[in-house]
């Protein structure tokens, strides 16, 4: 598809309307309530998981009208809906009731060792253990389990709003960086790996160690601050009582979907097969499954197909900015820039750029991961969590300006860690 001037100013207005958007869907959400009779458009509107699918739907008319809808569906087609598609799947693996009563048990062992209150050292784990485990299971599959853990055993008790709002931000600050141990869980990380040969062994000496001080610290200070209300919470939340032990065998087996799915995590073919044999499974054992989550996973899909269509008209803008910045300049303002388009695309646009230095290669990535906890549509797995938590929040919305407002101090402590250390 031939790309006009017209079509690339009109994609990048039509961005900055999505990305002004998703600072309002609060707003929606209060409309929705005070007016009954538009209600269902007002809600609408303020699904955040709608926004950039409903803007890529907006800027495909446009496209169709001004040149053809032969060139709506080209440029529809040209696109690589690997990531939205294994996010749905990933996270409506991860949210089952086997793989999160395995994570349980293995926070509640660590828990039972800390020298800490149940409540304290449960809140830490979830907020540090789970998200470096996204460097092996990937960061969308620790957000869904992090956001479930917190759901589950804090947000649906009487606690403040400045608890949720922190708690999500420094969630989502150390998920963005807790996946840089490895070279394939973090989404922009992903995108550079392999053309600029960053192994294991790379990450873990160059990144990993890093964002394993960083998440520490994020999860150590938020731990303390909120030290009094965690010990208000009585200790027998979670998993009641009465619950059924699960069959060994059940958590083996979606451990291994799990697996097979991260293993595959580039074959949609192959993992979406795996996944139609996945549903079928947990519909032979419907005695110990919840609800499958696969409204929210589609959700979080149809929000990440948007910002692929709208983030591929933005490369002519993006591109020639990262090429003109310094490593230093880069760092910062590759932070900056994740918070308003994706931390995977602004990567994959720094990597198209020939000859980049070294450090100008880990200025961009680090900045990008860093940021990555900013806004919802700074890092891949941020939807899943916003779809997750947000009917524990006053009318069953996240302000996304309180969200940013409240990743301010994790992001800089996590961006101090990355530059000075």
């Amino acid at each position: 598809m031939q790309i006009t001037p017209f079509i690339q100013y009109l994609a990048a207005l039509i961005f900055a309307l999505a990305v002004l958007h998703t600072f309002c869907t609060k707003y929606f959400q209060h409309l929705a309530h005070a007016d009954a009779s538009n209600a269902g458009l007002w809600h609408l509107l303020g699904e955040v998981e709608v926004v950039f699918g409903f803007w890529s739907f907006i800027l495909l008319l446009f496209i169709a009208f001004s040149t053809s809808h032969q060139q709506a569906i080209t440029y529809l087609e040209s696109q690589n809906f690997t990531e939205p598609l294994f996010v749905f799947v990933i996270l409506t693996i991860a949210a089952t009731s086997p793989i999160l009563s395995f994570v349980e048990t293995v926070v509640n062992r660590i828990n039972a060792i800390l020298p800490v209150p149940a409540m304290a050292g449960r809140y830490f784990l979830c907020m540090s253990l789970i998200p470096l485990l996204g460097s092996f299971v990937t960061e969308p599959a620790a957000m869904t389990l992090s956001a479930l853990l917190l759901r589950d055993v804090y947000f649906n008790q009487a606690v403040s709003n400045r608890f949720k709002y922190l708690s999500l931000a420094v969630l989502l600050v150390n998920i963005s960086i807790g996946g840089v141990l490895t070279p394939y869980a973090a989404p922009p990380v992903l995108m550079v790996a392999e053309k600029w040969g960053w192994d294991l062994s790379f990450m873990s000496s160059v990144f990993g160690w890093k964002a394993a001080i960083a998440v520490l610290i994020n999860a150590t200070l938020v731990s303390l601050y909120f030290r009094n209300e965690l010990a208000r919470i009585p200790a027998d939340q979670g998993r009641q009582p009465d619950t059924p032990a699960m069959p060994l065998y059940l958590i083996v087996v979606h451990l291994f979907f799990l697996f097979v799915t991260v293993l595959f995590s580039h074959h949609p073919v192959a993992f979406i097969g795996m996944f139609l044999f996945f549903l079928g499974f947990t519909h032979a054992y419907p005695e110990h499954q919840s609800k499958l989550m696969l409204k929210e996973g589609l959700l979080v899909g149809f929000f990440l197909g948007g910002l692929v269509v709208l983030g591929g008209l933005q490369q002519w803008w993006l591109q020639p900015l990262i090429s003109r910045l310094h490593s230093d300049a880069l760092f910062f303002g590759s932070i900056g820039l994740t918070a308003i388009t994706d931390n995977a695309a602004l990567t994959y646009l720094g990597s198209l750029v020939e000859g980049i230095s070294d450090s100008a290669k880990y200025a961009l990535v680090a900045g990008a991961v860093t940021g990555g906890g900013l806004t919802v549509i700074a890092n891949a797995p941020n939807p899943a969590g916003f779809a997750i938590l947000k009917e524990c929040f006053d009318e069953q919305s996240i302000s996304p300006l309180y969200v940013f407002l409240a990743a301010i101090i994790p992001t800089l402590i996590a961006g101090a860690c990355f530059y000075f250390l």
